[in-house]
């Protein structure tokens, strides 16, 4: 990555699963930083995704990193299965049960940790979780669909959450995830933002490659 560039990942999920061989090609090829994988389990969110199995399947198609976002009432238990089948970074919601303990025990197997909160959640939740995780990622569309649009009235939260991060002064990516366009990535940008997830935006793009360049330099 370029220095000044954005720290852009690309969300498995609005890909087409039947050409997911041709989709990790296409990842491969861009200057994608992270792939990012959401795991659902259907009582978190209104929605099941899949697990453990799939992200094995295709790790070994890219060497990108793997972010797995854990949309689960209870992550603590599949921790172990997550990091085993090949997830790089591992985040889990501050709404979700052992939310810390989760953290702790992925630092214990020496991986990268974060803590996700939904757009109801108040941003001084985030907090008590500052001295251990490596990213904060803010919702900015109700987690469990994609394709969702950006809800601009989260920009003030991320804009607390950066001086948050600022002030402790760990290095700690702040993540924002949903509705992310040229457009909206350039607000959250402004608010203080440094890495975004990109899901229906980049796979609608005539080419995958130039639109994930541009949104680097957005």
């Amino acid at each position: 990555m370029k220095k000044n560039e954005n720290i852009v990942g690309v969300s498995i999920l609005s890909s087409d699963f039947f050409d997911i061989k041709n989709t990790m090609k296409k990842i491969n090829s861009s200057d994608v930083d992270f792939v990012h994988l959401d795991v659902m389990d259907g009582v978190f969110v209104p929605n099941i995704s899949f697990g453990p199995h799939f992200i094995s399947s295709i790790r070994s198609h890219s060497k990108k990193v793997f972010d797995v976002h854990l949309m689960v009432k209870n992550p603590y238990p599949y921790i172990r299965d997550f990091v085993n089948c090949g997830a790089d970074i591992v985040t889990v919601h501050i709404e979700s049960k052992n939310a810390m303990k989760s953290l702790k025990l992925l630092k214990s197997l020496n991986k990268k940790c974060g803590i996700v909160i939904n757009p109801e959640t108040s941003y001084k939740k985030v907090r008590r979780f500052l001295g251990i995780v490596d990213v904060v990622m803010v919702m900015t569309v109700h987690p469990g669909f994609g394709g969702q649009k950006f809800m601009e009235n989260q920009l003030l939260k991320i804009s607390n959450i950066a001086t948050m991060i600022k002030k402790c002064g760990r290095d700690i990516l702040l993540e924002v995830d949903g509705g992310i366009n040229d457009k909206t990535l350039k607000m959250a940008k402004k608010s203080g933002a440094n890495a975004f997830v990109v899901g229906s935006y980049l796979f609608n793009q005539p080419d995958f490659v130039v639109a994930v360049s541009n949104l680097k330099k957005v």
